[in-house]
């Protein structure tokens, strides 16, 4: 199972349309999503606050700000073949 964790802010454009993209490519792949709001945390807000949204695949960076669905698709596959 592949698992993501978006790094999201509220009422934040950017986070709701990588929400869109990753949400669109989920069911192609044996995959969970895990959001997280950091507003309100200190250690996260130090961490994100400046890079949302952020995207980890399998604790790993994978993409912040943007993805399209062809390269969510291709970190996806990736993960699928490790």
């Amino acid at each position: 199972m592949i698992e993501l964790t978006l790094y999201t802010r509220r009422d934040c454009e950017l986070c709701h349309e990588m929400e869109q993209v990753i949400e669109a490519e989920l069911p192609r792949f044996e995959a969970k999503l895990r959001r997280v709001e950091i507003d309100g945390n200190a250690a996260l807000e130090g961490s994100y606050g400046q890079e949302v949204p952020v995207l980890f695949v399998n604790d790993r960076k994978a993409f912040k700000y943007r993805c399209t669905p062809r390269e969510l698709r291709k970190r996806l596959l990736r993960e699928v073949r490790r």
